[in-house]
């Protein structure tokens, strides 16, 4: 991104400015339905975050995952929405939100880039094929108004340094707390696996399961924990154990 593609800095124009008025064409039902930003913004606290594209890397491992695994601890922080607006038409933008299984995310196809524009985010990305996108940056809206950005420095690529969901909510709240990082491998017909899902379930702590035969192998299983046996449960990155294990890591952590 050249200082002559990004016309304005948005840091500077656009806090306690009103986002811009347009009219999205979304599809929801296999009907077309016209969004506009008043029933997005109004009266509302609204948290945007912004992107190059549906499917590209980052924007799928990162971006998207992270606001949408947050999205309960920013509710409780006054957060009434998480928009993800692309330059993307409503297909693409649907196909990728039931892809990622992000229910928490209200995805915007802008599709003619209009409010990208308004926002003096257009950027060309020509030389990927991509022709033109958004810029990476998040903002705090509050009825309508924007209230803080944080916009991906001027770096060749696609930087991603600012704008996650993390930087956002400690703007937000920096004592807010946010949720373990929780997977579970499973087997069909497992009791085990059924025992400690109710565990997780009943304290109420969400969880992703990865089930083997569908998402992955016994050797995937033996590689990734040290262990054959199901089910394996991790907790930000470490190993619980089975059920009886979880069992007694749960007490620890209410104690």
């Amino acid at each position: 991104m050249s200082d002559a593609t990004l016309q304005k800095s948005p840091l500077d124009s656009m806090i306690g400015q009103t986002v811009p008025s347009v009219t999205f064409r979304v599809r929801e039902n296999d009907q077309w339905v016209d969004i506009n930003t008043e029933s997005l913004f109004k009266d509302k606290t609204v948290v945007v975050f912004s992107l190059p594209g549906a499917f590209t890397p980052t924007c799928s491992s990162t971006h998207l995952p992270r606001y949408n695994e947050l999205a309960a601890t920013f509710a409780e922080n006054g957060v009434d929405d998480i928009l993800c607006l692309s330059v993307n038409d409503t297909f693409v933008m649907n196909a990728w939100k039931q892809d990622q299984e992000a229910e928490n995310i209200t995805v915007i196809p802008d599709g003619n880039g209009e409010f990208t524009e308004g926002m003096g985010m257009l950027v060309g990305k020509e030389d990927l094929g991509f022709g033109k996108r958004s810029w990476r940056y998040s903002m705090l809206v509050k009825n309508g108004v924007v209230q803080k950005m944080f916009v991906e420095p001027n770096k060749p690529g696609d930087p991603f340094e600012v704008s996650d969901a993390d930087t956002m909510l400690d703007f937000i709240n920096p004592a807010a707390r946010k949720p373990s990082s929780v997977a579970i491998i499973t087997k069909p017909g497992c009791p085990y696996c059924a025992k400690a899902k109710a565990l997780l379930t009943d304290k109420g702590i969400g969880f992703e399961e990865i089930v083997l035969g569908k998402d992955a192998t016994s050797v995937s299983v033996k590689a990734i924990s040290g262990n054959a046996t199901v089910p394996q449960v991790f907790f930000d990155g470490q190993n619980i154990g089975g059920s009886d294990d979880l069992e007694e890591f749960l007490k620890d952590i209410s104690a």
